[in-house]
């Protein structure tokens, strides 16, 4: 891939910038860069406390008929854990900041297409994050719902649901706003030469996620608003005891909370997609394939939403249409997986810690999609529906789904965000623990869903005490591993080594210009004459 850069010198964004220095310099930056890590201060933030309260609610399940919370308690801690991890947390943690970061530079922008509406969105973010905290210690106290909000109890419950919905609403604004930012930067910021089929496949999958993002978003923001009119002016539209349907809630829900899987999931798809050929050392295989599956996901995946309703009602011709709907978006994704597989086999494979963290994401993520054909089968789904199994399928995806790709991508482009080079040996020692965390804590729900121990409940029988006690070890292993993983990133953030621009001899746009990036990207816009991923005696011919 030929372009025309000039190294504009190291730009640090931990120092002081030709952006300026202070608080004030960084949250009026219309840098996508900036903006990016804002995003993650914020998002990270909020994931601690998230952990945290999944934490305490694993110990509070240490044994049978031992009140550690009460249940009104365990309700509202579960409620906040979901509303924080969804909806703070994994679905705008790829793409409002390694998306941000990366996005212009991948295709040769000196900036996304609309810099202040950026920033706008990340505060718009910041504004719902922190009424989402307020509204735990307002009117009523924190909401005890689920974070799914379902009716009637969210209109009857006398929490604070209008304020934790309002939250919500405010960050799924900011979530069309980042989509219709990247959609645009994507048509109209290529670099010359950048042909659709020349774009990186992280560029793919933030355009397919745009689009998701854009027309699912307001199916959920107008639901919740409806919430907000039936708890504040009494149009009860979703209240069965005021003519309202009840299920009319969770078509609408789910129109968005389904497709918003795919709002996680694609970006995670695209970050590995770009450590795949990188730590191989061979063009990926199939860039057509995956390029158009993540478009088949983005539209398969806004089609397949009452797979979550099977138990609810709904008609035969319904149930076996949605199955049927839910087995053909597992293709679009089985074709990425066997890319990947294949990119991998017969290259020069270097086992850095990117690349290991991309491996559990592929064997995490398989496990949840397995599991997630399983609730596709209708005559299963009626044994697993709103049982432990769901809990385990969710995490399976969400955690070890985007949560992993997240921290591949982190590991992947630290050197280029803040020109330092983490400890990599520490790195693998967090992966491994991890890793073994995890699947300690996750996969015997799969067994207690199946013998039929029901999600949601503050207590149990002792006849899942075993797989109970196994689940709350894993979370003892699982949290010191995010320790040492983090510990390790921010130390390396102030005392890590420098590192070169390319440490990882990748070979798409980022990895040409100076580590940290220079405030314009590129001094000279770059000209594309040939496709990515084009290695070694390749490159030369291309």
């Amino acid at each position: 891939m030929e372009h025309n850069t000039k190294d504009t010198g190291s730009v640090s964004y931990l120092d002081k910038t030709a952006n300026g220095r202070g608080i004030l310099a960084w949250i009026l930056s219309t840098d996508h860069k900036r903006i990016g890590l804002l995003y993650a201060m914020v998002m990270f933030s909020f994931f601690a406390v998230a952990v945290s309260i999944g934490f305490t609610m694993r110990l509070a399940l240490i044994e049978p008929g031992h009140k550690i919370l009460s249940a009104r308690t365990y309700d509202a801690l579960f409620t906040i854990h979901g509303v924080i991890m969804i909806f703070i947390f994994i679905i705008p943690s790829i793409p409002a900041f390694l998306g941000n970061f990366f996005l212009p530079i991948l295709i040769g922008a000196k900036d996304v297409a609309f810099p202040r509406l950026n920033l706008l969105s990340w505060y718009i973010f910041v504004i719902g994050a922190v009424l989402a905290v307020v509204s735990l210690f307002t009117g009523g106290g924190p909401i005890d719902t689920g974070w799914t909000f379902y009716v009637p109890y969210s209109i009857q419950t006398g929490t604070n649901v209008t304020l934790a919905a309002f939250s919500v609403f405010l960050i799924g604004f900011s979530s069309m706003l980042t989509g219709i930012n990247f959609i645009t930067t994507i048509h109209r910021y290529r670099a010359p030469g950048m042909k659709w089929f020349r774009m990186p496949l992280f560029a793919w999958s933030l355009y397919a996620t745009g689009w998701v993002q854009i027309l699912a978003t307001p199916v959920i923001a107008i639901t919740l608003l409806l919430i907000i009119a039936g708890r504040m002016f009494g149009i009860y539209l979703f209240d069965p005891a005021s003519g309202g349907d009840p299920l009319l809630y969770q078509h609408l829900f789910w129109m968005y909370s389904h497709p918003a899987v795919y709002i996680m999931i694609l970006p995670a798809m695209g970050v590995v997609t770009e450590i795949i050929p990188t730590f191989s050392k061979k063009p990926i295989f199939g860039y057509t394939a995956i390029a158009m599956s993540s478009l088949a996901i983005a539209f398969f995946g806004s089609l397949v939403w009452g797979h979550h309703m099977f138990t609810s009602g709904m008609s035969q011709t319904a149930k076996w249409l949605f199955s049927l709907l839910t087995f053909i978006v597992a293709v679009p994704s089985g074709v990425k997986v066997f890319n990947w597989v294949a990119s991998l086999y017969g290259g020069s494979i270097e086992l850095e810690p990117p690349l290991l963290f991309t491996f559990a994401f592929i064997f995490l993520f398989s496990i949840g999609g397995f599991t997630g054909l399983i609730q596709g089968a209708l005559a299963v789904d009626v044994q697993v529906h709103d049982t432990y199994f769901i809990v385990g399928h969710l995490h399976y995806v969400m955690f070890g789904g985007t949560a992993f790709a997240l921290f591949a991508g982190i590991h992947y482009w630290f050197p280029k965000m803040f020109g330092k080079m983490y400890n990599k040996n520490v790195a693998r020692l967090a992966l491994l623990v991890m890793f073994i965390g995890f699947n300690t804590l996750y996969f015997p729900m799969f067994v207690l869903g199946w013998e039929g121990m029901p999600r949601r409940s503050y207590d149990y029988l002792p006849q899942f005490h075993t797989g109970q006690l196994i689940s709350i070890v894993g979370s003892w292993i699982l949290v010191p591993g995010l320790i040492i993983m983090f510990t390790n990133l921010i130390y390396a953030l102030f005392k890590g080594e420098k590192t070169p621009a390319n440490p990882w001899g990748g070979v798409t746009l980022e990895w040409k210009i100076s580590s940290p990036p220079p405030r314009e990207n590129f001094e000279e816009i770059p000209v594309i004459t040939s496709r990515p991923y084009v290695f070694g005696a390749e490159a030369e011919h291309e």
